[in-house]
């Protein structure tokens, strides 16, 4: 009958997973996958085994509905799935409430910097092109008036804080909105461009400040008003650590403007064009990620790009007297926050 279709494939459905569950490896696969994506060659590293064996366990979860795969050129990135149902919330709040193996926490830290590393050395190599690299897949003159705009509408800023400023374009413009102007960026030979093309703007107020969002947190910064990064995350190892980094270097009520890439399926070209490490984000994830740093969601905007890229403009908002929290993927790396 066909009444007992629907329940069938259910009972089907739950021998795989509770198959797929049943071995401590995948588990653990499932609880490095809770934040993250990785690359086959990423998870035989993390758990040392070779890539035949991990293949195997992949597809098991994947024929589960436990984790979720997308391609990019001949690699498959994997992620957890989304927990769709109580039985699946169960599992994985079960599996991130155990010890993680200090043994996996140091792998996870080398493949996190080799990642960082290889954003570093690709800006290193290309400071002096780096704009018409980045034109190729979407052009500041899309979404910089937009940014500068929404700047202006807000309360006027004390503070300005700039992640990523790239070659600097923008940085004359908001130390006309604010009296402090600061720009971050883990590349010393970017900062260099942006500060001759502030000196040359006549703007000598600029605060340089070399490193990542989390080398910010234990520099005394002044709390920031607006922190603006445009086709910055990306780039970034943990782009959830950024955000949480970001919900604490903002002053109660303010507002974080971010430009990014939507999901999309042209990683390698991406990879090549720009040394991007993320292939996009999905809208939702982003609303995600800064929902468990303290974060709103108030605005967000979308552009269609000639080559097949869509931008999504996003402004968060740190309420009034919200205190940011610490997302407990943090807890993986046992990373110490200042």
């Amino acid at each position: 009958m066909n009444s007992q279709q629907p329940a069938s494939r259910t009972l089907e459905h739950l021998a795989a997973l509770t198959w797929a569950a049943g071995d401590s490896l995948r588990l653990g696969v499932l609880r490095a996958l809770a934040r993250d994506s990785f690359g086959v060659l990423e998870l035989c590293q993390l758990f040392d085994i070779k890539q035949p064996s991990m293949s195997h366990h992949l597809k098991i979860l994947s024929e589960a509905g436990l984790v979720a795969h997308r391609r990019e050129g001949t690699n498959l990135y994997y992620r957890r799935a989304v927990a769709d149902s109580p039985l699946l919330a169960e599992l994985f709040a079960a599996i991130d409430d155990t010890a993680t193996d200090p043994q996996l926490r140091e792998r996870l830290e080398i493949v996190q910097a080799a990642r960082a590393e290889a954003s570093r050395r690709f800006f290193a190599e290309h400071s002096q092109s780096y704009r018409q690299h980045q034109d190729l897949i979407a052009r500041l003159a899309d979404y910089g008036p937009r940014v500068l705009e929404r700047l202006s509408q807000l309360a006027p800023a004390q503070v300005i804080l700039e992640i990523g400023p790239g070659d600097g374009e923008l940085l004359v413009d908001f130390a006309r909105l604010a009296p402090t102007v600061i720009a971050l960026d883990i590349s010393a030979e970017m900062l260099a461009k942006a500060r001759q093309r502030s000196e040359a703007g006549g703007v000598g107020s600029v605060r340089f400040v070399t490193g990542d969002t989390a080398d910010a947190r234990s520099l005394g910064l002044p709390a920031a008003d607006a922190v603006v990064m445009n086709m910055v995350l990306h780039h970034t190892p943990r782009p959830e650590a950024v955000i949480a980094d970001v919900a604490a270097l903002l002053a109660p009520g303010g507002s974080f403007l971010l430009t990014e890439l939507c999901e999309h399926s042209q990683g390698e070209k991406a990879r090549e064009i720009c040394g991007d490490v993320w292939p996009g984000f999905a809208p939702d994830q982003l609303t995600d990620w800064a929902a468990r740093a303290g974060l709103v969601s108030v605005r967000e905007e979308y552009l269609a790009q000639r080559n097949g890229f869509r931008l999504q403009l996003r402004e968060f908002q740190r309420p009034a007297g919200a205190t940011p929290t610490t997302p407990d993927f943090l807890l993986l790396t046992d990373r110490t926050d200042p």
